[in-house]
């Protein structure tokens, strides 16, 4: 049975290979019968031509007798001509030999009643030379040869018209005829047999499938790739795309892309790298590559495609998640949150037991002053950023990041110079780069060592009339040495993935959305680390793709504390 499922309409029931043999044995039969017929006229021209010489080498042989030379110069004819053109004409089976004076009256002829008279036609061997064609004589079709006649002084006395019988001819093409069709029956049989081959090796190579199967295939692989919201790329050997669908092209701006090669298409990057299969992964072949792009964030999944053992190229896919992955970094960050909530949970709770223990042993001043204590808490850390913040979404921002880092036992403190207005520049992009840096900065602080004055991250955001300034440090290990050039990178990081978004996108989003519109980002190294992003004001318009950062040495948070780092 073949791979796939047969799919025949019920007009279609005769097989690929019975349907090539019909048509090529019609093929052969058609063009057997026109060559067939080609040669049988060819052929009989040919043995015209042939009997024509031969009637011409009669008539010589006639124009150089003796007896008929003599008789038409001296003796004006007379029976002894009859006589010898009669022995000759038997001799050599013509239709007829007539011998003609120069008057045009006829000396000889195999019928009677034709001698002596006068012929109507021009003597055209009266130029002296020889002539041959095709003559309708009073005999039939012959084959003619006229020869001018010479008296036994030379002198041109008339001419001799030998006719070849028409039956002759056509006897000697069909003795020839059936070498012929011997031939032609020969390459017909031959032809079938070549044909039958034909027909059984193309049905291999479409794997058992009929012509309206493959028809059929084709239009359902049209329908599919053009109608799933997947982009689906397939290459061949050599690396050319063989198949693009338009989902592909909408997320990979790719174009008309069919016969070219992905260096023709794209830079250099992480997304040309997954897609050619060269970009280096701890997963195995087959593993979903998170790949940012300027407007998507995307899933692709290459795998080689192998068939009896030979390599016939790779298909990928490519998911759009970038809704996706959001929800999950939201979902991720509210978790964050309610474990901070739960956390606060029980410090409240411990503080209320601690209140009521007061209370009952009587302490009522240490309850008071233990009260106003812990209730001022909250708002002198709101207020400290307020001071500082004009913007209630930075505030909200900023004092919820402190919360979720104060539970995880990391201090997040502003710059005393942090200055930024109510309505800064770049806020939408000023939220999310902050608070990937943030989060980064954090989780850095929490995995390193802790100095004696605590793990701390330290937030510095200040506005002028050139560009807004974000500076975040943190006493993490650092970025590992030679790594600044590739922490931009989706898909970098240095901690295994959590159970709902990925790692390795924060700094990838943040990179892009700073060089996008024109910014500048900075990192050090270590140990510790320092990044700084500077976004120009006003908005630029979107830059040109390409990495702009540089790399800078650690900055220390202030003198005589350990230095500051930070990890993705």
């Amino acid at each position: 049975m073949p791979p796939f499922a047969q799919r025949r309409g019920p007009g279609h029931s005769r097989k690929l290979s019975t349907r090539i043999l019909l048509g090529q044995l019609a093929i052969l039969g058609v063009t057997g019968a026109i060559g067939f017929v080609l040669f049988g006229f060819a052929q009989r021209a040919l043995l015209d031509r042939d009997y024509e010489q031969r009637a011409l080498a009669i008539a010589d042989t006639t124009a150089a007798e003796p007896q008929i030379q003599q008789a038409m110069e001296y003796g004006g004819g007379g029976d002894v001509v009859q006589t010898v053109a009669e022995r000759i004409r038997r001799a050599a089976h013509a239709s007829y030999v007539v011998v003609i004076d120069s008057g045009g009256i006829r000396h000889s002829h195999p019928i009677a009643s034709e001698i002596g008279a006068r012929v109507t036609e021009r003597l055209v061997a009266l130029d002296g030379r020889e002539h041959v064609g095709i003559d309708q004589g009073a005999t039939g079709r012959s084959a003619n040869g006229k020869a001018p006649l010479y008296g036994p002084t030379g002198a041109l006395v008339g001419e001799v018209s030998v006719g070849m019988p028409d039956q002759d001819v056509l006897a000697e093409l069909f003795r020839e005829i059936p070498t012929f069709g011997l031939y032609a029956g020969t390459a017909l049989v031959l032809g079938a047999i070549a044909s039958y081959v034909l027909a059984r090796g193309l049905k291999r190579s479409t794997f058992g499938l009929e012509l309206e199967e493959i028809a059929g295939l084709l239009q359902d692989r049209e329908a599919m790739l053009h109608g799933i919201r997947e982009g689906v790329v397939a290459f061949d050997p050599q690396g050319r795309i063989t198949v693009v669908n338009d989902e592909a092209r909408r997320l990979l701006g790719l174009g008309t892309a069919l016969g070219s090669r992905l260096e023709e298409l794209m830079p250099d990057g992480r997304l040309r790298r997954a897609l050619s299969g060269t970009l280096e992964v701890a997963e195995p072949t087959g593993s979903d590559l998170t790949v940012l792009t300027d407007e998507h964030c995307l899933a692709v999944n290459r795998m080689p495609v192998v068939l009896r053992g030979h390599e016939l190229g790779a298909v990928v896919t490519v998911r759009d998640r970038t809704e996706l992955v959001g929800l999950l970094r939201e979902l991720d960050s509210v978790r964050g949150l309610t474990d901070a909530l739960r956390a606060q949970q029980h410090e409240f709770t411990n503080r209320l037991h601690t209140l009521t223990g007061l209370l009952e042993l009587g302490e009522y001043e240490a309850a008071l002053d233990y009260l106003v204590e812990s209730g001022g808490t909250g708002p002198a850390l709101t207020e400290s950023v307020r001071d500082r913040i004009g913007n209630p979404l930075m505030i909200g921002l900023v004092v919820a990041k402190t919360t979720v880092a104060a539970e995880r036992g990391v201090r997040l403190e502003l710059d005393e110079d942090t200055r930024l207005g109510e309505q800064p520049p770049h806020l939408h992009r000023l939220l999310t780069i902050i608070g990937n840096l943030l989060d980064n900065a954090v989780d850095a602080a929490v995995t390193g060592p802790a100095p004696d004055s605590g793990r701390r991250v330290l937030l510095a955001l200040t506005e002028s009339d050139d560009e807004v300034r974000v500076r975040v440090e943190d006493t993490g290990p650092g970025i590992p040495r030679g790594s600044a050039e590739t922490i931009f990178e989706d898909g970098w990081s240095t901690r295994p993935d959590r159970g709902t978004a990925r790692r390795g996108l924060g700094l990838a989003l943040v990179h892009r959305l700073v060089q996008r519109h024109g910014g500048r980002i900075t990192v050090g190294e270590g140990p510790g680390a320092v990044f700084e992003v500077r976004l120009p004001v006003p908005d630029t318009a979107p830059v040109a793709p390409g990495a702009v950062f540089t790399v800078s040495p650690a900055i220390p948070v202030g003198a005589g504390e350990p230095p500051n780092g930070g990890r993705l």
